[in-house]
């Protein structure tokens, strides 16, 4: 989806509400203040990037305020590292205040309270990531966010997505994007641990269970995923696999189950999917479609059949 909102298109007593829509649906859920709103000029685009979005706005003066309750709502963390394209931002939030000038990179977890704003016509663009994907823990994440600045990977990131987010529309196009965008979490993932100022090997030690669960979700539908591929993939032995997901709760087995049963259900219900249940089921990982209809009935209680005829 290339743009999200041209509120020049719209008529003026539809536009504050269009733009606190667009603005919640592509970022956070926040309040937006205008600084005029008898004359609201937005535009948003939004692009994906492999697990990552890039997200741009210009727009006329506006307040972007995301209260503790709104936070206290979220349910997936997101991590955004924002390049301010034009006029002066300003950034609160509960650790304290910054000046953010064009030109400038922030961090902003966009799951926290924050109050963010700038006067006339303003500009910026920033990829937002899942703290899923980062593999972080979120005190280390909030840790980092007020000191990027001190990084000597600051420049590099800043650069990085000032070029992507100038450039979306070819680089999302282009059939090296997904790739690009796993790099760009791996850049992101290295200036928060610069930043927070933490070892980075205790940090893939505390954070395995999280690496493992979004490496379970990018090969879910890869035949050969199995707990002695999982725990090759991350250099450990699957007896300290195991150690890890029983610490928290978590039956790895089934747990990958459930995920794969939730792609499948989602692939049925997806407007204008044909595809012979035996085949999606094989494409989740359910070699055998008798055990797959056992199992998804078992999951939501009713047949693979009756679920996408009673969509």
């Amino acid at each position: 989806m290339p743009f999200l909102l041209d509120s020049t298109a719209l008529p003026a007593r539809d536009r504050v509400e269009a733009v606190a829509d667009a603005m919640s649906r592509a970022s956070a859920p926040c309040q937006v203040f205008h600084e005029d709103p008898g004359d609201v000029r937005v535009r948003m685009g939004l692009w994906e990037l492999g697990a990552t979005t890039i997200f741009t706005a210009r727009a006329s003066g506006l307040r972007l305020l995301r209260t503790p309750r709104q936070a206290r709502q979220d349910v997936m963390p997101v991590v955004a590292l924002s390049v301010q394209r034009r006029a002066e931002g300003r950034y609160a939030r509960p650790a304290g205040q910054e000046i953010v000038p064009p030109g400038a990179l922030m961090v902003v977890d966009l799951s926290a309270p924050y109050d963010f704003s700038w006067s006339g016509r303003g500009a910026a663009g920033c990829v937002q990531i899942p703290i899923d994907e980062l593999a972080l823990p979120v005190d280390v994440v909030r840790r980092a966010v007020g000191n990027v600045r001190g990084s000597p990977l600051y420049p590099l990131v800043r650069h990085h997505v000032a070029h992507l987010t100038a450039r979306a529309d070819r680089i999302c196009a282009d059939p090296g994007a997904p790739a690009l965008g796993t790099a760009s979490v791996e850049l992101a993932r290295a200036l928060l641990v610069s930043a927070a100022r933490v070892d980075s090997r205790e940090v893939s030690a505390d954070t395995l269970l999280t690496r493992v669960r979004a490496h379970v979700r990018l090969h879910l539908t890869d035949p050969d995923l199995s707990p002695a591929s999982i725990a090759a993939a991350h250099a450990v032995s699957q007896r300290q696999l195991y150690k890890v997901c029983a610490q928290a709760g978590v039956s790895l087995e089934q747990w990958i189950i459930a995920e794969r049963l939730r792609g499948a259900r989602d692939e049925l219900a997806a407007q204008g999917s044909t595809r012979p249940i035996a085949v999606v089921a094989r494409r989740w990982g359910f070699r055998d479609p008798t055990h797959f209809a056992r199992r998804f009935r078992v999951a939501y209680g009713m047949t693979p059949s009756e679920w996408r005829n009673g969509r």
